[in-house]
């Protein structure tokens, strides 16, 4: 039997905790990644929060696994990640996919706009020169 995305997200949901603004500031304070993985156009159109990491989902697994070629030292199973997309879907998702391969305190900040709506400093979008 298939699963579907909305079967998909709600076990993300199930293992990956939803938190505030706040709440991330004091994690990232305390040596948590913040950790953006929306695409590069994405980041290029509206910007990034201050700080953050960027790993674009599609990279996650190889950027994740010390044993890959691709690791980013940015990556400890022990140190805390939130994550956050344009909406929290995709952060949920990858979310999940961290525990899966043993990160032990992963969490969704949900999408950009939660984080500039509540507070977080951001980046501004790539000016095309136009």
């Amino acid at each position: 039997m298939s699963t579907t995305l909305a079967q998909m997200l709600e076990a993300a949901h199930a293992v990956v905790p939803k938190i505030t603004v706040s709440d991330a500031m004091a994690k990232i304070d305390a040596g948590a990644l913040l950790l953006d993985i929306r695409d590069a156009p994405e980041l290029q159109a509206q910007g990034r929060a201050q700080g953050a990491h960027h790993v674009p989902r599609g990279m996650l697994e190889f950027r994740a696994d010390p044993n890959s070629p691709f690791y980013d030292p940015e990556f400890r199973a022990d140190r805390p990640v939130v994550l956050y997309c344009a909406s929290g879907g995709r952060a949920a998702l990858a979310g999940k996919l961290l525990k899966d391969m043993g990160f032990e305190a992963v969490y969704n900040l949900g999408g950009l706009k939660d984080w500039i709506e509540g507070g977080g400093p951001a980046s501004r979008p790539v000016d095309p020169g136009m």
